[in-house]
């Protein structure tokens, strides 16, 4: 499994692209979130994917720094199945409060021809609490994540006979999660900022969480390797350094703080 970080940043970020990412096995890819607007075509192009190699999507919620970004994707995958070039069908999926902005998204903004693909060969699933499907060749559970203030999903994709990569969306890991999540291989948990730094980026304001509380979260469900994103910008330059120095402090394993299009092998 590779993960492909598309971006990093949080809904604010003007350093690098919000947080959306690419999970890719021999079945293929799948993207989640789609960031705030049309620089998602830039990030998938200097990734080296095209839309020819993403048939599944999953949008974790309706904030527009996750959402907006799909109806560019929606275009011009609408516009490549009209001219023939396009192989297969469109999958994204989600829960029951972003499909149907998706529709009304798509159908107040693009042409006739381009919402006549949706329901096509592009294709809108709702998912429901613990729903399990077949995802590019794995196991992949959808889980309500119980936000306070827009319902959200993430997820538990099952890989490599066992292992498991968790993704607990833009707030903090709560216990109604912690057995999707325990004694994972990978977690990607949201980290708004730096512990010593909350007083300026006020964190808890916004309902995420700090570099320390996403260690301290991890060390508690004994993951192995966790990967922190959704993150402010001030310092992109020094961003690694500073959150893994502390880090380190609050989780024994390892520690990612991944740049926009980073790969890593899972």
């Amino acid at each position: 499994m590779k993960l492909t970080m598309l971006g990093t940043g949080n809904a604010l970020a003007t350093e690098c692209f919000n947080t959306c990412f690419i999970l890719s096995s021999e079945a293929g890819n799948l993207m989640t979130d789609s960031g705030g607007g049309n620089m998602i075509l830039h990030q998938l192009k200097h990734s080296g994917f095209t839309l020819n190699d993403i048939h599944d999507i999953f949008i974790t919620h309706s904030h527009i720094d996750h959402l907006l970004g799909l109806i560019w994707v929606i275009r011009i995958a609408a516009q490549m199945m009209n001219r023939g070039d396009y192989a297969g069908d469109m999958n994204i999926y989600s829960h029951d409060e972003v499909i149907p902005l998706i529709y009304d998204m798509a159908g107040k903004l693009l042409l006739p021809y381009q919402y006549e693909f949706i329901g096509k060969r592009i294709h809108l699933h709702t998912m429901r609490h613990n729903d399990t499907l077949r995802v590019i060749g794995h196991d992949m559970t959808f889980f309500d994540i119980r936000s306070e203030r827009t319902k959200q999903f993430g997820f538990v994709m099952d890989y490599d006979g066992g292992k498991k990569f968790a993704y607990t969306g833009d707030e903090p890991c709560k216990p109604s999660s912690y057995d999707y999540v325990r004694g994972c291989e990978w977690l990607m948990h949201e980290a708004f900022c730096l512990h010593s730094q909350a007083e300026i980026f006020r964190p808890y304001e916004k309902h995420h969480s700090t570099v320390k509380d996403a260690c301290e979260t991890a060390q508690k469900l004994g993951v192995q390797n966790l990967i922190l994103t959704h993150t402010e910008d001030s310092d992109l330059e020094r961003r690694k350094v500073n959150y893994s120095l502390e880090g380190r402090n609050y989780f024994g394993g390892n520690i990612f703080i991944p740049y926009d299009l980073e790969v890593m092998t899972l």
